[in-house]
């Protein structure tokens, strides 16, 4: 058994750009989890409309 293993999730969330307002975006968190407990997130990217993969640091979730 692993004790730190290094795993990948994606889910749907609701974003805000200031160009286009607010969308919904497939957002992938890669995590290290420690005995199936997450420590820590190491990045997270999304997917845009046209399948550009961006950083989500240049994304807001509110105004």
């Amino acid at each position: 058994m692993k004790l730190i293993t290094v795993k990948r999730q994606t889910k749907h969330e609701d974003r805000f750009t200031p160009k286009m307002g607010k969308l919904t975006a497939k957002v992938t968190y890669i995590k290290k989890h420690l005995l199936g407990i997450p420590i820590k997130t190491l990045h997270k990217y999304r997917e845009t409309y046209y399948g550009e993969v961006k950083d989500c640091i240049d994304c807001n979730l509110a105004r």
